[in-house]
This record gives C-alpha cells, sequence and structure tokens, in this order.
C-alpha cells in the first residue's frame, strides 16, 4: 500500500481555506483532469474520455465487472499517477486513504478467493466527460469493484460529489496479510455507538430486529426518499445531535475540504428534520443497516453478507446526484440570460 500512501500528501495541499473555495477546487479538479489526459495517447484517449452529455455519466456501479473508461491495466505508472492526482484534487487526506485501502483489498480478496481475474486491482477506472476548465461544466469519474467517486462540476460555481459509493470486504481483515484493516470503521463504529446509546435511552432507533440485505438503492441512477424510520434529530439530546453529525461528516469528509464544507452547512441548516434508523443487532459483528436521511441526501449502510463482514455505504443527493438540481438551475438562468 506505501506507494499509494505517497498521494495523501497532496491532499493536505487541497484543503487551505480559501475566500472562493469552490472557484480553487473546480480549477485545482480542471488542472488535474486535463494533465491526466495530456499523458495519453489517442487510443487510451477513447477509453477515457465521453460527451458530458453522455448516458454513461449516470451509469453508477459498485459491483466487480468491466467498465467504461480507461482501467489502471492500460496505463503506464506516470499515468497511473495522474489519474490519482486527479483522486487527490477531489478528496480529502483521509477519504484518499480509504479509497486507497479498498483497492488494496481486492489485491486481497484475489488471493483468499484465487481467481485473480474476478478480483483484480487493476481494474479501476477513470472516465471524464466533457471539457475540463475551471468555469465549464464537466464531470469525472473514478470507479471499480466497491468504489464510486462521481464528482459533477457546474460553470465554475457548484461541485457534485454524490453518488459516492465506498465498500469494504473484508469489512474487517482477519487473516495475516493486512490483518486488522478496517476501511470504514468509523461508518461503523460513529453509527453503533449512537444507535446503542439512543436505544439505551428508550428511543425507538432500532425500527426492525432484521435487517435488509443491501442498501435500498442500490446503483438507483435517481432515487426516492425512502419511508421515515427512526427517530428525528429533534428528539435526540444535545450530545446525541452532537454525535449524529459526527457520523454524517464522517462521510462529507470523505471529500476535499471545501466541497464537505459546502454539504454540511446545508445538512446542518436542516438538523431536526433528519432522521436516524438502525435495523439488525447492535453488538460487534451482528448483521446490521442504518439509514440517516434529511430533506436533501440520504446515507445508507449495510453490513450483513459473508457472516456481517462485508459493508456497503453510499451517501446520495435526493434532488442532486450527479448535478441535477444545479444543472437545471444553470440551464434556467442560462435560458434566462438569453
Amino acid at each position: 500500500m506505501k506507494p499509494f500512501l505517497i498521494l495523501a500528501a497532496l491532499c493536505s495541499t487541497l484543503n487551505a481555506a480559501d475566500p472562493a473555495p469552490l472557484a480553487k477546487a473546480t480549477a485545482e479538479m480542471a488542472d488535474a483532469a486535463n494533465a491526466f489526459l495530456k499523458s495519453l495517447n489517442e487510443e487510451q484517449t477513447k477509453k477515457a474520455r465521453f460527451p458530458f452529455d453522455s448516458d454513461e455519466r449516470e451509469n453508477f456501479q459498485f459491483v466487480p465487472k468491466e467498465r467504461q473508461g480507461i482501467p489502471f491495466a492500460d496505463l503506464t505508472p506516470e499515468q497511473k499517477n495522474l489519474s490519482r492526482k486527479l483522486l487527490a484534487s477531489g478528496m480529502s487526506e483521509k477519504g484518499l486513504l480509504k479509497v486507497e485501502t479498498i483497492i488494496a483489498l481486492e489485491g486481497l480478496l484475489a488471493e483468499m478467493e484465487k481467481n485473480p481475474t474476478f478480483r483484480d486491482n487493476k481494474k479501476y477506472y477513470t472516465t471524464i466527460f466533457g471539457d475540463p476548465a475551471a468555469d465549464t461544466t464537466w464531470g469525472w469519474r473514478f470507479e471499480g469493484h466497491h468504489l464510486s467517486v462521481n464528482f459533477t462540476l457546474i460553470a465554475g460555481k457548484t461541485i457534485s460529489a454524490t453518488p459516492s459509493f465506498l465498500g469494504a470486504n473484508p469489512g474487517e481483515v482477519r487473516g495475516e496479510t493486512l490483518k486488522g484493516t478496517r476501511p470504514l470503521a468509523a461508518e461503523e463504529d460513529l453509527a453503533r455507538t449512537l444507535a446503542t446509546a439512543l436505544h439505551e435511552a428508550s428511543k425507538p432507533v432500532v425500527y426492525t430486529a432484521k435487517p435488509p440485505d443491501e442498501i435500498l438503492t442500490g446503483s438507483d441512477r435517481k432515487i426516492k426518499q425512502l419511508e421515515p424510520v427512526g427517530i428525528l434529530a429533534s428528539d435526540m439530546t444535545p450530545a446525541q445531535q452532537e454525535g449524529l453529525l459526527k457520523l454524517i461528516a464522517e462521510y462529507a469528509n470523505r471529500h476535499r475540504a471545501d466541497v464537505a464544507a459546502a454539504d454540511m452547512a446545508k445538512i446542518k441548516a436542516d438538523l431536526p428534520n433528519i432522521r436516524f434508523g438502525w435495523a439488525g443487532g447492535l453488538k460487534k459483528d451482528e448483521a446490521y443497516y442504518y439509514r440517516i436521511q434529511g430533506k436533501s441526501f440520504l446515507i445508507e449502510a449495510a453490513n450483513v453478507q459473508n457472516n456481517a463482514n462485508h459493508i456497503h455505504t453510499v451517501w446520495r443527493d435526493a434532488e442532486g446526484d450527479f448535478g441535477r438540481d444545479a444543472l437545471g438551475d444553470h440551464h434556467r438562468h442560462h435560458d434566462h440570460d438569453h
């Protein structure tokens, strides 16, 4: 894993405060995307680039399969490094570490399952949609088994970072290689701590003893809000609300600080209306599912498969996945200007 980790250092330079944070973010992502594209030959470019309005842009998947885009397998070490720099331009240092640990686990699964063609840590694909520039509308994706990172940048003003899917199998490594590794430890531990505190305070956070087998929204391109379960933040104590915000921030802070701050500001403004619900057991190693939903967003996590040692987590935006809401606003303003 060491070669991956040197890139984490890149992130720290991206997270400095800035008076126009999203302008800085869009410029840095565009620079990283263009450096990557410039390194590709003609044949590679055909794989890596799609028009912005391509149907492929919303083809969000997290299972092991062939994808559109250019895989690590087709890149030179220098090009791989430029792909990771693009990833580092969108993720926080913590988020990048989660991503790289998930990729490392894919290599471990190949050894464990003796099936390196199905479990292949070179099948992580970089795809660019449209023409990257600081003030244009374009997008990029980094995707493979248990990973789907999607950024949509609208006219240099708005950045959508959803759908954001991270999964891990094993959820906790129990063999000798990478023993004890848990890429999504905080997503699990913060949620269980909160659910346990609420349950012990006799609040109806556990809405069913049997968890669903999987996140309910799957790889739906557009999500509908799920039925309200669990309890409202307005029924929590200040300490419990703080625990909820800390858990939500774990998802937001996958992404670079300026993007995460914009998302968290929206969420804090709607805090009383946010619900947290848990299904399944509250003890470690028991199968569980939880979801957090507000007006604008949905977080789901499921750890049921492989004896509750295989975790899927996703953060979705009810209106704005793939930048939909901002794209609608942008087109309306644009039409009005003309």
